[in-house]
């Protein structure tokens, strides 16, 4: 099954992890060479990928952000629970779970920033939940092109976490309140971030070893799922470090 990525992070970041077939590149006539495009074609070069120059009203029809260039690949490789934590090696696990998140740019963000902070891996459920699209991999810079991404029962890939001695941490407001260098997050750990509007589902929740929520001054109640999951992923791995 092939499909269409765009943009330049994305497709550049597609060519140099080398985890899906591309089939060809298609540059928008008169656009200039230069920079992350000129790196593509030089890549491509060497990869020995077929580049077509064509006009931009055909980018257009497949997306209208495509930044002069679009991408034919193979479907996005998921990983599976034991792949991700075979890729710890050396260091404790630190793994993303995400619980029936909908909208594929809270995903996208949440990948990039969990392949910014070293986490090994991203579970998320078998059904009802988005997917990596090529609008995730736009929003997510191509970093889902780097991440190991599997799709599994969650509350299996939980207990084979916990079978791993990986301490699961629920992020929702109904939790305790998250310290600085909380010692919840400091080792192996897995950070489970609920759906944008339901929050953790409650099956989730009692699987999870604590619940934690992040501390607030302000006068809203809470903070959207990607930046809470991304404030979190970063508090973990400071605490970590």
């Amino acid at each position: 099954m092939k499909e269409y990525i765009y943009s330049r992070n994305a497709v550049y970041e597609a060519i140099v992890a080398k985890r899906r077939q591309i089939f060809s590149i298609e540059i928008a006539e008169g656009v200039q060479e230069k920079g992350k495009l000129a790196e593509i074609l030089n890549l491509a070069k060497e990869q020995k990928i077929k580049v077509n120059r064509v006009p931009r009203t055909k980018l257009d029809k497949i997306h209208q952000n495509n930044q002069g260039i679009v991408a034919e690949v193979g479907k996005y490789p998921y990983s599976d629970v034991i792949e991700i934590l075979e890729n710890v090696k050396e260091e404790l696990p630190f793994v993303l779970i995400l619980d029936s998140l909908q909208d594929p740019q809270n995903f996208g963000t949440l990948i990039r920033t969990a392949e910014a902070v070293g986490v090994h891996g991203i579970i998320i459920p078998l059904a009802r939940s988005v997917e990596v699209t090529p609008a995730v991999v736009n929003a997510s810079s191509g970093a889902s092109e780097h991440m190991l991404i599997a799709q599994s029962n969650l509350s299996q890939a939980i207990d084979a976490l916990k079978d791993n001695e990986v301490w699961v941490v629920g992020l929702d407001q109904s939790g305790m309140e998250m310290e600085s260098g909380s010692r919840h997050v400091r080792g192996a750990v897995g950070l489970v971030v609920g759906s944008e509007g339901e929050g953790l589902h409650e099956l989730t929740r009692k699987k999870c070893d604590i619940v934690l929520k992040l501390p607030m001054q302000g006068k809203i109640e809470s903070l959207n799922a990607a930046v809470a999951g991304s404030v979190a992923l970063y508090l973990a791995y400071m605490a970590r470090k």
